[in-house]
């Protein structure tokens, strides 16, 4: 399967969507086809951005059709769970990050079709694109980026806009 105009696709220069050449970063486990929990890899793959989810007391609504993160927003990482690698809200019994950091971190998040909907246990979670802490601070996996890039990002994507991880 060939890339479309319409795809993202990571470059070992940085994320090309659009004509443009996006600096990012990755997961400090490299990319990887048989991407495991906790292995801090950036999956192998074509990925949809299935959501996007923002701050709404850090910043106006980036797109239409973005959702707000609230106070009790978390993402469940705990394999076992019947809700890994999905939104659920606090409280909340099982193992689950934060969306709401008090770091910037996930004040813009687009979230991937990773081990989604249907999710395998150990396979991995919360894979994102979001902002980045800088451009040599890699992540636990996803990609991220400059603020000003991702807000440039989530303006021109939409639900099914493809990533592709090679």
């Amino acid at each position: 399967m060939s890339p479309s105009s319409n795809d993202m696709v990571l470059t070992p220069t940085g994320l090309r969507f659009r004509g443009r050449t996006l600096p990012c970063t990755i997961g400090s486990g490299g990319l990887r086809s048989d991407k495991r929990e906790g292995d801090r890899a950036t999956p192998r793959g074509v990925h949809r951005i299935t959501g996007m989810l923002y701050r709404p007391d850090r910043m106006p609504p980036p797109a239409p059709w973005a959702r707000p993160i609230g106070p009790r927003d978390l993402w469940c990482d705990a394999p076992a769970h019947p809700c890994y690698n999905s939104q659920v809200r606090a409280p909340f019994d099982a193992s689950a990050e934060r969306l709401r950091r008090a770091d910037r971190l996930y004040d813009l998040v687009l979230t991937t079709d990773w081990n989604w909907p249907e999710a395998e246990p150990h396979r991995g979670s919360a894979i994102f694109l979001h902002r980045w802490r800088g451009p040599v601070r890699q992540t636990e996996g996803c990609v991220a980026m400059a603020p000003v890039d991702l807000r440039w990002l989530a303006a021109r994507v939409q639900v099914g806009t493809r990533l592709v991880v090679r």
